[in-house]
């Protein structure tokens, strides 16, 4: 079910129609008002499209950073399991219960 949830970004009031949560979408907009924020404290902008624009490329930048990082955790993600699937390959259980090693062991 679609919600009208009133939010203000930049000083002017919107209407939002989603199914989203209202909480989730306030949060949305107070977190767009904090990057608005930042990038007037930073600058003497006074238009608010180019205070828009700023806070845009601000957010997309740390929204590619965050894909590459992800990406770069998947790749080990995939490097590591087929280290653990040579490993089993070259010493195959089973390991006796509580022996330390093997699939599943907990070494600290």
């Amino acid at each position: 079910m679609k919600h009208a949830v009133q939010v203000t970004v930049l000083g002017q009031q919107y209407t939002v129609k989603t199914a989203a949560d209202p909480c989730e979408v306030r949060k949305i907009a107070a977190f767009v008002n904090e990057r608005v924020a930042e990038v007037t404290l930073g600058n003497k902008v006074v238009d608010t499209l180019n205070i828009a624009v700023l806070a845009l490329m601000n957010l997309a930048g740390a929204h590619l950073r965050m894909q590459e990082e992800i990406a770069e955790e998947q790749g080990m993600q995939e490097r590591l399991e087929g280290l653990i699937r040579r490993l089993d390959d070259v010493c195959p259980g089973p390991f006796p219960a509580g022996s330390g090693s093997g699939p599943g062991s907990d070494i600290s």
